[in-house]
Formats: structure tokens, sequence, C-alpha cells
């Protein structure tokens, strides 16, 4: 299975751009939590910070997966294109560190997610981010098995 590493500028690995736009393009999320070996998933809406690395997405402190983040902040998750024609897959898994903005990041997170979904702001929701640790692109466009991996 051939592998692409992003390429590396100053002793850190830069986001390829395919990784990027990608994240930009698409708007949910799946995100996976355990807890005392409990698996489990949910479905989000999203934006994708670039500059931060973050996936920002709202839920609430009341669902199991929000309730479990203060349990464990890591989590697992993936956005993906649905499509029947295995040349067209595309998708991102990734592993994160998920956590409530806060600082300067709050407010840039917050109106970024209002500019892209309005109807938030009319709901009680919890801003959260996924600090992003490990993403790995699957795009057979580029040829079959083809994957792209960050850091």
């Amino acid at each position: 299975m051939p592998v692409l590493t992003a390429t590396v500028s100053d002793g850190w690995k830069m986001i390829d751009s395919r990784v990027i736009r990608f994240f930009r393009k698409h708007h949910v999320l799946t995100i996976a939590t355990a807890v005392e070996n409990e698996p489990w998933c949910a479905n989000c809406f999203y934006i994708y910070l670039e500059v931060e690395n973050v996936l920002v997405f709202t839920t609430g402190i009341d669902t199991r997966h929000g309730k479990e983040f203060a349990k464990n902040p890591l989590v697992a998750g993936s956005v993906v294109l649905e499509t029947m024609i295995t040349g067209k897959i595309r998708g991102i898994q990734f592993q994160g560190i998920v956590s409530e903005p806060e600082g300067d990041l709050l407010p840039r997170a917050k109106n970024r997610y209002l500019k892209r979904f309005p109807v938030a702001a009319l709901m009680d929701t919890r801003l959260w981010v996924v600090k992003l640790t490990h993403i790995k692109m699957t795009d057979n466009r580029f040829g079959f098995g083809r994957k792209l991996l960050w850091p």
C-alpha cells in the first residue's frame, strides 16, 4: 500500500493541501470516544481551522460523548465522501485531543462555526475542538490504496 507523507518545513510537518481542501469541503465528522473499554461514536457538524489544525464542533455536555470527553479526551474519528465507486473513495481518519476552546481560540472558533452554521446560534450548544495529532487520508483517485499521512 503506497504511503505519502506530508512535507517537512522548519522542523514540523505541514498539512498537505489536499487534506485541507477535503476538511473544508465537508461538514460532518464522526467522533469516537472510549471509556472503561466501551466505545461510542457520534456524528457532528464541524469546521476546520487550518492555522490551529483543529476541528471545531458542537455537542451538549449531557450527550454520551460529551460526558466521555471529560473522562478521556483522546478521540478518533473520520470524515468521508460517500460513494459506491471504488475509484472515487476518499476519506480522512484522525486522532486527536478534545477540549473546550479557550483564550483567543474561543472567539475565532465561535465566529467561524456560526458563519458556516448560523442556526447553531439559536441552540444551547457547547463548542469543542479536536487538536489533531494524527491524520490519514485515503484518496483512490491517486491510485487504489494510496494514503497521505500526517505527521
